[in-house]
């Protein structure tokens, strides 16, 4: 061991590094290759045998390090090595030793040199954290208030309590879904104010009343407290909950209670054992008139004007009839019963005089009864029939008293004769129990069936044998033929008698669809150009279309088949059992056919065509009815892409391109307000002077997911979807802005071009917004040019030459695009206000090819020098059609040979 010591210098550095890394620290070696175990002073006492040996040290010592001299014999030079060991002190306490070591020397000459380190109370402190991080754990967890931490408006902690108060599944249900999911739209914005003015880490608010939503849609009442606390070093909100259900369900109770004293119908005395009268109830005031100061205090005999002794009433059963007296002096008929509370007695006495009364009037009341009423004793015979009673059943009353009720045959809904024992008059008889709105029909002695909504009560229910009993019913005859009327109606379309869209949802159903063996096939059958018919010939002669072809749909199907009407000219057809496409195919041609045959109306021949879309499903496809209603929608519209006339499958690259566009539609309403739109420019160059004088701007859109989005795709997406008008004000805007950029780094006179949609021109706000562009930009207005393709132009010319008059008048160019592809004439540009002709690249891409091509241009330019428009070129491609185009006189050029649409920043090299 003098050996192994007398080297330590060699490992002194080690050693003090070790030592330093550890804090207060022991050395000891371990040479590796004669297995010799040294140490420094005080070792003995750390690892628990102060005092001891050599002997019983190092035997200590190579215990607690035998793992690392083991690994020691393996591992590298330089190698660490880091273990924990507890050991037993002389008193019997456990004291935690870290060693720590690293193997230095030479490949064939190695030691360990390590430090041990008393880190008991290191990890006591662990220790505690644990077992108080353990105690609060199992507080939380077993809590029965719900606790929630919730950071950024997230879930990221729920205990089993608020997984019950939510009637989530488990855990996962709740976590990482937003609070406000499980809060009641009432309580949202309390609890943000509370937690709002929680600024500081354990903050809490006052206890507050709130309403949760539970997953299966009902609530919950709690009382809630927010504590502000961190999560993962975040700053987060912690929420406990307490379930106040039972406590409020206890104060309404109370409240309802309190409330049937001081307003039920009867009068309610509280009496003390002696009768004088404690309380005294608003009734009790209005039935005998006298107010309840004047009451209280007194003895009960004097405030009823009669004897009344409450335990008397007590002895002999607790109900007594009486006659009282009001304060004036009127008589009362009571019927008093009495109950014993502590020490004293609840008298409730039912003022019963009304009734009294009424009873003698019963009888007329009867008689006087749209109401059928009739009166079976217990025996089952009949022991009265109102006027009613005879005029509904077609009876006389004298004829059928005393007869049987089970001479009048009664049948159910499905049509099934009623069994005697199960006549409604027969089961109270017996039971007591009443029978209420049972619809039930019956034959007249004059042959009329009848329906009949009958009710049936027992006239002593209290009684232990059979009671008489009193049979009501009303006539519902013509409301069953009315109801018989509005189902069918509720399932039909009105103008065809097909079924309509509910019923062809549920026919497609899942659950309709296991009845049915084989695939089914869904037909969605839309005419073409209906509305033609409806704008020419009137909606009256539309209809009168529709009902011809429901009617042909309904003969050309097969036995078995379902067909609908959509809604306006869109149809259904679910053809179950359809083994295969060709099937469903020559279906469809055969609809077609059928539609396509000369429909006279109004003495026209017409000739009415369809688009076809089909969807099959197999009998376990998940698809609902709406799913699959929805897809056969989707093969139809393409059919009308592919020319109209024609049928189309559906699939899921059809699915996939539906989504993607609604997608792109969606984000295309965000793209302005996120800087995903941006605008590039192109230069339009004056071919005398070969300088770039304009730039057209021309919108691009880089999609976050999608990347850049074909301009051809976002621009058609736009117009059909009503955003072109945002999408075009937000591309002015923008332009007008960075065109003023590009004037002061290259030509203060450069002007801008921007193009307008057909929607645009139709848009009232459109010229309120080139006007708000100018001004905010301080562009002017000359040197802004609006372009208008030629289709656009000829749309509507009326209201295209009222746009473009206005915005003239603001002082912008005007300019018509793609000159050459619709159709105008020289004298329809006249009637317009326009300074600019651009001939599209059709054109320009046959110059040098074809003589006819260049004939064409000459023609063009020739035509708008004669109204003193510029022209200018669009779709340059190479030197050549340059050449060709300053030959012809053309003014200005734009093209890929010229410069291609870019950005702002890369416009330097073409000015």
């Amino acid at each position: 061991m003098k050996e192994l010591m007398g080297d330590v210098g060699a490992d002194h550095e080690l050693v003090v590094e070790l030592a330093l890394s550890a804090g207060r620290a022991v050395a000891w070696w371990f040479d590796v290759d004669t297995d010799t175990l040294a140490w420094m002073p005080g070792l003995g006492e750390m690892v628990g045998v102060p005092g001891a040996d050599e002997g019983l040290v190092k035997a200590r010592l190579s215990e607690l390090v035998a793992p690392l001299t083991v690994a020691a014999k393996a591992a590298p030079v330089w190698q660490d090595f880091e273990l924990e060991q507890p050991c037993e002190t002389p008193g019997g306490t456990i004291r935690w030793i870290q060693f720590r070591a690293r193997v230095s020397g030479e490949p064939d000459s190695r030691r360990l040199v390590g430090v041990a380190t008393d880190v008991t109370e290191q990890h006591d402190q662990e220790q505690a954290l644990t077992d108080l991080a353990d105690r609060y754990r199992l507080l939380v967890e077993l809590s029965p208030e719900a606790i929630v931490v919730h950071e950024a408006g997230l879930i990221v902690y729920a205990n089993p309590a608020a997984v019950r108060f939510a009637r989530a599944t488990s855990t996962a249900e709740v976590l990482n879904r937003p609070i406000t999911d499980f809060v009641h739209p009432n309580s949202v914005s309390p609890m943000l104010h509370r937690i709002s003015e929680l600024g500081t880490p354990g903050a809490a608010s006052d206890p507050a009343q709130a309403v949760l939503l539970r997953s299966d849609g009902s609530t919950l009442d709690v009382e809630s407290v927010s504590v502000r606390t961190t999560w993962e070093g975040r700053p987060a909100f912690q929420v406990i909950m307490r379930d106040v259900t039972a406590q409020k369900a206890a104060a309404a109770a109370l409240h309802y209670q309190a409330a049937l004293v001081a307003h039920v119908s009867d009068a309610l005395v509280a009496t003390t054992a002696d009768g004088l009268v404690t309380s005294w109830n608003p009734t009790a005031e209005t039935v005998y008139g006298r107010a309840a100061d004047q009451a209280i205090g007194q003895p009960i005999q004097a405030v009823v004007g009669a004897p009344l002794d409450p335990r008397a009433i007590l002895d002999a059963g607790g109900v007594e009839q009486a006659v009282h007296h009001r304060a004036d002096g009127g008589p009362l008929a009571v019927r008093v019963s009495v109950a014993r509370m502590g020490d004293g007695y609840v008298l409730v006495c039912a003022d019963e005089t009304a009734r009294r009364r009424a009873e003698q009037h019963f009888t007329t009341v009867v008689a006087a009864l749209e109401e059928g009423v009739i009166v079976v004793g217990p025996t089952g015979l009949v022991e009265s029939a109102n006027p009613a009673a005879e005029r509904i059943l077609g009876i006389r009353e004298q004829e059928v008293v005393g007869l049987p009720t089970t001479l009048a045959e009664l049948y159910d809904e499905t049509g099934s004769r009623l069994p005697a024992a199960n006549y409604l008059s027969a089961r109270t008889r017996l039971t007591g129990e009443a029978q209420n709105g049972r619809i039930l029909s019956m034959t007249r002695p004059d042959g009329a069936r009848i329906w009949l909504s009958l009710s049936c009560h027992a006239l002593d229910a209290a009684g232990d044998g059979p009671s008489a009993v009193v049979v009501s019913f009303t006539d519902i005859t013509e409301r069953r033929m009315l109801d018989g009327m509005l189902e069918h109606e509720a399932t039909h379309d009105a103008l065809t008698g097909l079924f309509n869209r509910t019923v062809i949802i549920e026919r497609l159903s899942r659950t309709a669809r296991n009845h049915r063996s084989g695939r089914t096939a869904i037909l969605f059958i839309d005419l073409d150009k209906f509305k033609i018919i409806n704008d020419s010939l009137g909606h009256s002669a539309g209809d009168k279309v529709l009902q011809v072809l429901g009617t042909r749909l309904s003969r050309g199907v097969r036995r078995g088949d379902v067909v609908g009407r959509l809604g306006g000219d869109e149809f259904a057809v679910i053809a179950h059992g359809t083994a295969s496409r060709d099937e469903a195919t020559a279906l469809a041609e055969h609809i077609r056919s059928a539609l396509n045959e000369p429909i006279t109306v109004d003495g026209r021949n017409l000739h009415i065509d369809a688009s076809v879309g089909i969807v099959i499903a197999d009998p376990d496809d998940p698809r609902d009815g709406a799913d699959l209603l929805r897809d056969a929608d989707l093969a139809m519209y393409e059919a009308k892409t592919r020319g109209r006339g024609r049928h189309a499958f559906f699939d899921v690259d059809l699915l996939e391109r539906t989504q993607r566009r609604l997608q792109l539609e969606q984000d295309l309403r965000q793209a302005p307000r996120t800087d995903q739109l941006w605008v590039a420019y192109q230069p339009i160059v004056d071919l005398r002077t070969g300088r770039t004088t304009m730039v057209e701007g021309l919108l691009r859109w880089t999609h976050p997911r999608y990347g850049a989005i074909p301009p051809i795709e976002f621009i058609g997406l736009a117009e059909e979807s009503d955003l072109i008008n945002v999408v075009g004000v937000h591309m002015l805007r923008k332009a007008t802005g960075e065109i003023l950029d590009l004037r002061a780094d290259h030509n203060p006179d450069l002007g801008l071009t921007v193009n307008l949609s057909a929607r645009q021109l139709d848009d009232p706000h459109l010229v309120t917004a080139v006007r708000e562009a100018l001004r905010t930009t301080g562009l002017p207005p000359n040197d802004l040019c609006l372009e208008i393709t030629e289709s656009a132009l000829m749309r509507d010319p009326t209201i295209a030459a009222r746009t473009l008059a206005a915005l003239r008048d603001l002082g912008v160019r005007l300019a018509i695009d793609d000159f050459g592809t619709g159709y105008s004439s020289l004298a329809q540009l006249l009637t317009l206000p326009l300074d600019t002709l651009k001939i599209d690249q059709s054109f320009t891409a046959g110059l040098g090819k074809s003589d006819d091509a260049e004939a064409i241009v000459t023609s063009i330019i020739a035509m708008a020098h004669a109204v003193d428009l510029t022209v200018v070129a669009e779709g340059v491609e190479h030197a050549l059609q340059l050449d060709i185009l300053r030959r012809l006189g053309c003014d200005q050029a734009q093209g890929y040979h010229l410069g291609r649409p870019s950005a702002q920043p890369d416009l330097d090299r073409v000015f």
